[in-house]
């Protein structure tokens, strides 16, 4: 009889400890989930939705709607718009000085180049809404490089001049509205002389040239050059401070500040990436810069070992002018890559040009362009493993200004 009791006293011991766990795991699940914000409406995505940009009967906002959905370094949306106030079909494109990445990116080249991201997409979503834009570059002239973010303050990129035409059906369109970066591995499949003939063929300026690379020498000395430069940037403490300073750890973060990293960027989703947002922002120290540096070189030696092709985008000088021609070019490569199914992603850390990555950068460019070109972007290329995921885009009225 006794035994019997003790077996029932141990077995109810059991189920009340079970019981607590079980309220424990409950409670540390909601306070993840409240933490990173499940259940707040994602308005950091509404500029992907397809009427977004018909919201508007400015046709010039519209237009900028459509821009903001450009591939831009380190998603920071260096775009500024000022409409002119006695032509409504003329509105001008600046450098946002504010959202420069000095660290990575200290002579703003990438920034130009995200410059001409945002105006091809203008350019594609003009057709489709019906108007031309014609685009003319630094219409009052060329920056003072000694005093660049005065000149970013006060010196148009470009001025773009609206004339309504008919609607056009552009064979880009819907491409708009895909993830512009795909880091994920892909297929192995190497690309046909058509499709790589495809590609050349949208290539109309004369100053700038699109090579691609898909042996085996080039694929291992290219990845290799990949896997250098991603080493070299996640051992620099001032590189991941700046790149941790506009991280976003969950979804109150990501609407309130629709610009910079998050983890959609590291491949994470669903319920997955609501529990590791919770964990941060409880824990900012589970997210630190080791753990950090050690993710992204992981990733990206997989990614290398699943890249069938390459490309580089290389014009003849590097101007301020050529920079944003490579960033238009880029984005109708992107565009038009998708359209045939493939996907691509720019590990440009072998491109930046401060000093501890000066010795990759020049050996980089003295072996694939040597004839002194310089080399703009460095591009992955393949067809998809999975589908990407968006990421932040600001409302369009902030990018707006008097």
């Amino acid at each position: 009889m006794f035994e019997g009791r003790k077996r029932n006293v141990k077995n109810l011991l059991v189920v009340r400890i079970i019981l607590v766990i079980g309220i424990v795991l409950v409670v540390v699940l909601v306070m993840l989930f409240a933490a990173s914000g499940i259940l707040l409406n994602p308005k950091y995505l509404a500029p992907w939705n397809k009427n977004y940009a018909l919201q508007f009967t400015d046709p010039r906002i519209s237009l900028v709607a459509y821009g903001e959905l450009a591939a831009n370094g380190h998603n920071m949306q260096p775009w500024v718009i000022k409409l002119d106030p006695t032509n409504p079909m003329v509105f001008y494109l600046y450098a946002d000085s504010t959202r420069l990445t000095p660290e990575v990116d200290p002579y703003a080249r990438q920034t130009m180049i995200t410059q001409g991201t945002f105006l091809e997409y203008v350019q594609v979503g003009g057709e489709k809404l019906g108007y031309a834009t014609d685009i003319k570059l630094f219409p009052d002239g060329n920056y003072d490089e000694q005093n660049l973010m005065t000149s970013m303050n006060t010196m148009p990129v470009a001025k773009i001049t609206l004339t309504k035409v008919a609607s056009t059906n552009s064979p880009l369109f819907d491409d708009m509205f895909l993830p512009d970066t795909n880091r994920d591995p892909y297929q192995t499949t190497h690309l046909t002389t058509a499709q790589i003939t495809r590609l050349e063929v949208i290539n109309n300026d004369p100053d700038l040239t699109i090579q691609f690379y898909q042996d085996s020498n080039d694929l291992t000395t290219l990845g290799n050059f990949v896997m250098a430069g991603a080493k070299i940037e996640s051992g620099i403490h001032r590189i991941n401070v700046e790149s941790a300073g506009v991280f976003r750890a969950n979804e109150y973060q990501k609407n309130q500040y629709r610009y910079g990293f998050s983890l959609e960027g590291q491949d994470y989703s669903g319920i997955l990436k609501q529990l590791m947002q919770g964990l941060i922002t409880i824990i900012p120290a589970f997210n630190n810069e080791k753990t950090t540096a050690s993710l992204f070189v992981s990733s990206t030696q997989k990614a290398v070992d699943h890249t069938p092709a390459y490309a580089m985008i290389i014009t003849k000088d590097n101007s301020r002018v050529e920079q944003v021609e490579a960033g238009m070019f880029y984005s109708r490569l992107v565009l038009t890559a998708h359209s045939m199914g493939f996907v691509m992603q720019p590990p440009s850390q072998v491109l930046e040009e401060y000093p501890e990555m000066a010795a990759q950068h020049a050996a980089i460019q003295a072996e694939y362009a040597p004839d002194g070109g310089t080399i703009q972007m460095f591009i992955r290329l393949g067809e998809p493993t999975k589908n990407a995921l968006r990421t932040m885009r600001e409302d369009v009225t902030e990018l707006i200004k008097n």
